[in-house]
């Protein structure tokens, strides 16, 4: 039982990972044949190079060779049944077979426009770590500044002014309820991890030097902080971090270069959308409305 069960998990692995594999030239003798369909050794070498690591351990050696030719076997075999049975005419199938064809397409082009537009050089990492060292550094301590307010209100109301340049040490000893900050314009020193409040410290600790937060909820009240300093520890090894600023850079280059493309694309397509289509109700709300009758 247990063998049968691994052959299908094996048969449909297979089939997920090489179902859309190119048949190469079939060059050489055939290693087995299904009707007039071969199989060569570039076709088990090329499914072969689809399967992960692990799974290509599971078919090494000669003996492993042939357990992954005749699961090919089985694959060719079914294939042709299907086509016998005419599934290739299968409207879902039809549907989804046009659904992979453009997903692929796009994923070639957008593979096309970033290759060469989001490569990184080493210098670019390395520039990237010298400016931004101390997002690589544990903060030994914060100097904040608070303003605690009762309501959501409030909250918003000050942000509002502070957005429009009025002075936070003001406004905090205008309008914090908290006595012991808002005498000192709301500031609170330097503090160290463990001394604040975990909603102060997960705010605080996100911020830059400079930065305000939004209203954050704490206990019966609201905060806005404000950091105005930090003392950073050593920071951690360029090379412990080079892998993480590669993903990071990498990943901000290909948003740039994506919405770029797609700004460029856009210009040369009319795009109209039927706004009285799209609010009228689908098909499927028509269907669950149609279970509600008038009078029950």
């Amino acid at each position: 039982m247990k063998k049968a069960v691994v052959v299908i998990l094996m048969l449909t692995f297979i089939f997920a990972l090489s179902a859309c594999a190119k048949k190469s030239e079939q060059k050489g003798p055939y290693l087995a044949k299904v009707g007039n369909t071969k199989i060569t050794q570039a076709d088990l070498d090329r499914e072969m190079k689809n399967l992960p690591d692990f799974a290509q351990n599971l078919f090494a050696g000669s003996e492993g060779k042939e357990k992954f030719l005749d699961e090919l076997v089985k694959k060719e075999m079914l294939y042709q049944e299907a086509l016998k049975k005419g599934l290739d005419k299968n409207p879902d199938f039809v549907s989804k077979l046009d659904d992979f064809r453009k997903i692929s397409l796009v994923g070639m082009l957008l593979e096309q426009v970033m290759d060469e537009k989001t490569k990184l050089s080493d210098q670019d990492i390395k520039d990237y770590y010298a400016k931004n060292k101390d997002d690589f550094a544990p903060v030994l301590q914060i100097r904040a500044s608070q303003i605690v307010v009762k309501t959501q209100g409030e909250a918003d109301k000050i942000l509002e002014r502070l957005k429009k340049g009025e002075d936070f040490a003001k406004l905090a000893k205008e309008s914090s309820i908290d006595p012991g900050s808002a005498k000192n314009g709301g500031d609170l020193g330097f503090l160290s991890k463990g001394q604040m409040k975990p909603e102060f410290e997960a705010v605080a600790t996100r911020l830059r030097a400079g930065e305000v937060s939004h209203p954050v909820k704490a206990g019966a009240g609201y905060l806005i902080v404000k950091v105005t300093d930090k003392k950073f520890g050593k920071p951690v090894d360029f090379e412990d971090v080079k892998g993480l600023i590669a993903q990071r850079l990498t990943a901000d280059k290909q948003k740039e270069v994506f919405d770029s493309y797609l700004d460029e694309v856009r210009k040369s397509y009319k795009v109209d959308i039927n706004k009285e289509a799209l609010s009228a109700p689908s098909g499927e709300e028509k269907k669950e409305g149609s279970l509600v009758t008038p009078g029950n």
